[in-house]
């Protein structure tokens, strides 16, 4: 179950009338999907949540997700985080997304006229969701394609229980149900069904497999030896236990001494999982320095994004962090399983735009390993049937490019999410594939427009350890 219970009806109105001391809302150029964040603050403090409801659904389709998921660029803005605390705008949003389906204002807004036009969406993650709503809302026939068995992608199998219960995408999905959106899973598109049937039956498609090619370190001695994985090769197979898919997973944490090699979010991910399945003990490792506690203004001016200590509901739960170190080697137990990591500390430098790493002599140590997951980030979208079926090749950072219109060098082929902006946050997701989903709408020449956040770039989001 999700670790935070609801906060109180009080402490958030508190919050959201904090945000009315602010004089320019700048958090609304920190969110990508353009939240009218003190709108629906106003309307919060003021008692009016069914109001404060359809503000933020007017520019946000699944606040529930971003609500828990989102690691809140919008509050890194926040006017107050000048002098003081930001107002929790995220706690904010997602106690009106719960009141909002407590209260029965989430209901289904199927089109009133059909357009007689078709689109595919390939992939099931936020991105293609958002699409998706977006556009059976404007009346199109929007079929969702997903390999997997469940509809969701890394909501559904990448995400932990604690951090989303599944319960809350099964009821997003009954509206775009009943919107109209047609799911079907269990279509591996490239090899099920091919590129030439999907052009024959929609009048357009749209990509949103997400970025799932894991980072890996075969470079690393010993990185062969068993017990060493990808950390999305845990998580998969432990949702699928926790949903009651399957009675074990092949990668168990239980009785068993981890180390996870990365700091950010997959590694928290990682971390929870091992707490929930016993492990002796839990390590996780970050090459960077321990960031402070607070925004270095000199680096990280207000209101850009800061790199400060961020703890995960994870890390409350124990843990040991070790910062500033680089795994030299995995350690053979003489039977061809990991027994150890042997790491040294290390100083990170970027030098004539380079990023270097450069380590301490004499600083290597082994730390106790039975289990190692390496949750080090993400080298694009994979390489799969599909692309080479459309004609469309992955660029040098291993995303899929767009142009203006977010269309690929395919004809009637759009892409969006982290297919093409690299592994990303959520809100991101959620932008670009509400913006793919109005260049369709004008690509099929449908009257009107739908709104569009945000615009396409070759170039990646910038870093957040």
């Amino acid at each position: 179950r999700e670790v935070y219970p609801p906060a109180g009806e009080e402490l958030i109105r508190d919050q959201a009338t904090r945000c009315m001391d602010c004089g320019i809302p700048f958090c609304h150029e920190g969110c990508p999907l353009g939240n009218r964040i003190p709108d629906w603050n106003d309307l919060v403090r003021t008692g009016a949540w069914a109001s404060a409801a359809e503000s933020l659904h007017a520019t946000n389709n699944f606040p529930e997700f971003t609500g828990r998921l989102c690691p809140a660029p919008c509050e890194a803005a926040c006017v107050l985080g000048i002098a003081d605390d930001p107002v929790t705008i995220k706690q904010v949003e997602v106690e009106i997304a719960n009141h909002a389906f407590d209260h029965g204002y989430v209901r289904p807004q199927p089109s009133v006229a059909r357009s007689g036009r078709s689109v595919a969406v390939v992939g099931s993650g936020p991105a293609g969701l958002a699409a998706a709503q977006q556009l059976a809302r404007a009346g199109h026939a929007v079929t969702v394609f997903e390999r997997d068995d469940r509809i969701g992608g890394l909501l559904r199998y990448g995400i932990p229980d604690f951090k989303l219960e599944k319960e809350r995408v099964d009821a997003r999905l009954a509206q775009m149900a009943a919107e109209g959106v047609v799911f079907q899973t269990g279509v591996n598109v490239g090899v099920d069904v091919t590129a030439e049937d999907l052009r024959e039956r929609f009048d357009a498609v749209l990509l949103t497999c997400g970025a799932l090619a894991g980072r890996d370190t075969p470079e690393t001695p010993g990185r062969q030896l068993a017990g060493v994985h990808l950390a999305m090769d845990h998580l998969v197979p432990a949702n699928r236990v926790v949903a009651g898919l399957q009675e074990s997973t092949p990668i168990d944490a239980k009785d068993r001494h981890v180390v996870i090699i990365g700091g950010g979010d997959t590694g928290a991910d990682c971390l929870g999982v091992a707490h929930r399945q016993g492990a002796a003990g839990v390590i996780q490792l970050d090459q960077y320095p321990l960031p402070p506690d607070v925004r270095a203004a000199e680096l990280h001016p207000w209101p850009t994004w800061p790199v400060i200590l961020r703890n995960y509901p994870a890390h409350e739960e124990g843990g040991e962090r070790v910062f500033g170190v680089a795994v030299q080697e995995f350690v053979d137990d003489g039977h061809g399983n990991v027994a150890a990591v042997r790491v040294a500390d290390v100083v990170v430098e970027r030098i004539d735009g380079r990023r270097t790493v450069t380590v301490t002599p004499g600083s290597e140590r082994d730390l106790r390993a039975d289990l190692v997951l390496l949750a080090i980030g993400f080298e694009g979208t994979e390489q799969q049937p599909l692309l080479d079926q459309f004609g469309v090749t992955r660029n040098a950072r291993g995303a899929v490019d767009a142009d203006e219109n977010w269309q690929t060098s395919a004809d009637g082929v759009f892409v969006a999410g982290d297919m093409h902006r690299g592994a990303s946050l959520i809100v991101w997701a959620i932008a670009e594939g509400r913006s793919a989903a109005a260049a369709i709408h004008r690509y099929l020449g449908a009257p009107g427009e739908l709104p569009a956040p945000v615009r396409p770039s070759s170039q990646p989001l910038a870093a957040t350890r």
